[in-house]
């Protein structure tokens, strides 16, 4: 099943977290600052505001769930939420790395 593992659910809300902070900076705020649309921005940061949130909240469970989580796991985490294209770093070298080997043992 999809999305069963702690790991799986937390790789879901990184990628939709980095979309939504890709989008925000990339297409939103041109529209705001070129356009002079700032609606773009109201609706992209409120949605990213709220992923935001579910993301950190998910670093919280993560790190109080998982033997293997580390404190620096964390705190890369929280790196890479500020950062664009950051969950998709931490994704391929932390996240996707323990899932696959998880699944292959």
């Amino acid at each position: 099943m999809m999305f069963s593992s702690s790991v799986q659910r937390f790789r879901l809300i990184g990628y939709a977290e980095g979309i939504s902070f890709i989008l925000l900076l990339g297409i939103a705020m041109p529209l705001k600052y070129m356009f002079d649309i700032p609606l773009a921005v109201t609706i992209v940061g409120a949605i990213h505001g709220v992923l935001f949130i579910i993301y950190v909240l998910a670093i919280m469970f993560m790190h109080g769930s998982n033997q293997w989580w580390k404190i620096s796991h964390s705190l890369l985490a929280l790196l890479a939420s500020v950062l664009p294209f950051g969950p998709f770093i931490l994704d391929k070298k932390i996240l996707k790395a323990h899932d696959d080997s998880t699944y292959s043992a």
